[in-house]
């Protein structure tokens, strides 16, 4: 069920884009707190200015749920064996991960005293999750244990989390010498709510009877205003919501600004210029955590629990219907699992990126960029290498086109444009356009869907900026 719903939403859906980074926009700070644009200030306005959506999947594409172009229950592909299946199956990797991120910018400042010191300031309202699931798990799922009986499958690498927060952004940067800048961000992080599944040890083994075997050790915390609840037995059977905290207007937006779950972020940055044509740089953005103590709920579980052997197969072979599949999954499990009386808050951490980058400017409007960045969530290791081409006309037009490699994808074409007329400037990023497209019938209705659409990383909005002038360089002369 968990899969199914995250991958309805990295279909449907989309923190900063790869296609920014070489863009004469005030957003590209965002990637390396040293980046300058070259206006002197910079005013962003709730939600207009900013908006960021992005989705990272690097495993399941429409194209892997539906065959044939249409949409109904016989033609769900994940539940039926064929070719369509079996190449779904040989495409996973070992940690196989979705990720959507929302960012909402509420407001933004930014200006530059002197010559070269750029003071920034933004409040950024933030939803990000994580889900992992190891490639033996899925293919156990899909295929049954035949070919897992006796074995051990480590579950260490499962992974949930999703985490909403508000953030205060403080920057600055300066050029220390003619050809070095550097910068820095501080973040003020106060977290809302969180849902955290701790993975200690985690085991599966297939029986020589089908029968499946959970060694768990793990904890699932949550602090939001709802709590677990059990029969008289102990037995989970669902979450309450603090009806309290959320019986009005006031205390809803009470519990929202409330300070109880700090945190704390930094990003950091440098660029350096060897002349008017190279350029290197690089970054670390998002080493920080946030501290949850408010509301907080968790149940735990440490025992050997007994699986009846049942797989997606048996759906297919009509055995049993999809429904008595989970419930007897769901009964197996919450017999397993105990609440906290008193638990203890709990961290957790920001998923940080290093970002480098190099750059070389043959004309004054043009330049050709290189970029790397790395990205670290829990155990996994997200790599993206861009290549780009920017065009940049002073202040008033800047358009990137640039090619992506992430997420084992070879396929992603990124664009962006920003335009400028008067003291407003619009901007519309997407780092992966779909280049196939497929006709899909669902009942009466047909309607053009993306064949291969993986990743989504979008972002739009409305800078108003002053005192920006063609001529101004992003470094002295040297």
């Amino acid at each position: 069920m968990l899969l199914l719903l995250a991958v309805t939403v990295a279909s449907l859906s989309a923190q900063t884009s790869q296609v920014l980074y070489y863009m004469n926009l005030p957003q590209r700070t965002n990637l390396n707190p040293a980046l300058q644009p070259s206006g002197r200030v910079y005013v962003g306005l709730p939600v207009i200015s900013d908006f960021s959506i992005r989705v990272d999947n690097n495993f399941i594409g429409l194209s892997d749920l539906f065959s044939g172009g249409v949409i109904s229950d016989s033609t769900f592909t994940l539940l039926q064996p064929g070719e369509d299946l079996d190449r779904f199956i040989a495409g996973l990797g070992d940690k196989n991960s979705i990720e959507p991120h929302v960012g909402i910018q509420l407001f933004g400042l930014a200006f530059t005293v002197g010559r070269d010191l750029r003071i920034s300031f933004d409040i950024t309202e933030r939803a990000d999750a994580n889900i992992v699931f190891p490639g033996d798990l899925l293919r156990l799922g899909f295929e049954g244990g035949d070919a897992f009986i006796g074995r051990d499958i480590d579950l260490s690498s499962l992974r949930a989390d999703a985490t909403y927060y508000h953030e205060i952004g403080f920057g600055a940067s300066k050029n220390i010498t003619d050809r070095l800048r550097i910068g820095a961000r501080v973040k003020l992080l106060s977290g809302v709510a969180a849902a955290y599944f701790k993975n200690n040890n985690l085991t599966l083994t297939v029986n020589d009877d089908m029968t499946q075997t959970i060694n768990a050790d793990f904890a699932f915390k949550l602090s939001a205003p709802v709590s677990f609840r059990t029969d008289e037995d102990g037995i989970i059977h669902g979450l309450d919501v603090d009806d309290e905290q959320l019986n009005s207007a006031h205390n809803v937006m009470s519990y929202l600004l409330g300070f109880s779950n700090p945190g704390l972020g930094i990003d950091l940055g440098a660029e350096y210029r060897f002349n008017d044509m190279f350029a290197v740089s690089a970054s670390l953005n998002d080493l920080g955590f946030i501290k949850w103590k408010r509301d907080i709920s968790e149940a735990t579980a440490n025992t050997s629990i007994e699986m009846n052997g049942l797989t997606l197969q048996d759906v297919y072979d009509e055995d049993v219907t999809f429904e008595e599949l989970i419930n007897w999954a769901g009964d197996s499990l919450q017999n397993s699992i105990d609440v906290v009386d008193d638990p203890m808050a709990f961290t957790t951490c920001l998923s940080p990126s290093l970002t480098a980058g190099a750059s070389f400017t043959p004309v004054k409007f043009f330049t050709a960029g290189v970029l790397s960045q790395t990205r670290f969530v829990g155990k996994q290791v997200h790599e993206a290498f861009t290549l780009s081409g920017n065009i940049n006309f002073g202040n008033t037009f800047s358009a990137t086109i640039a090619y992506t490699l992430a997420n084992r994808r070879y396929d992603n074409l990124g664009f962006g444009l920003a335009v400028r007329g008067g003291f407003f400037q619009f901007f519309a990023l997407v780092d992966n356009i779909p280049l196939r497209y497929t006709e899909v019938t669902s009942g009466e209705d047909s309607f053009r869907m993306p064949e291969n659409l993986y990743t989504i990383h979008a972002r739009l909005g409305v800078n108003m900026v002053f005192g920006n002038r063609a001529d101004e360089k992003i470094l002295p002369p040297m």
